[in-house]
């Protein structure tokens, strides 16, 4: 193992730790830090989405992003018509290569009566 994974390894565990002491100390403390947490991580998405419409290219990005989403689908669409015609199978049977034929007693003639 690299030391990159040693590190990360670590400090989970010690994460884990100060976790589950923190838990068992003060859980109202615990959960009122994840409330704010919360709170905040909303207020900042929030703010971003504001902040993204107001930007004059957030239109034309969504229409160009619509477009491409168009066209693709009718390009997909084309495509499959073009597999079909190249998944037909052959009219004429191939014959297989790896039977021959065994030269047999061609000047005995068979007796008929029996069949």
């Amino acid at each position: 193992m690299n030391v990159r994974n040693w590190i990360v390894g670590i400090v989970s565990i010690l994460s884990l730790i100060g976790l589950g002491s923190f838990m068992f100390n003060n859980p109202a403390g615990l959960f009122k830090q994840l409330l704010f947490m919360g709170i905040a991580v909303a207020a900042f998405y929030v703010i971003y989405r504001i902040w993204m419409s107001k930007r004059p290219g957030g239109n034309d990005r969504r229409s160009f992003a619509k477009a491409a989403k168009l066209s693709k689908r009718r390009n997909r669409r084309a495509g499959e018509n073009v597999r079909n015609h190249a998944l037909k199978k052959p009219l004429r049977k191939k014959s297989a290569a790896h039977l021959t034929v065994i030269e047999g007693k061609k000047s005995k003639k068979k007796d008929r009566a029996i069949f």
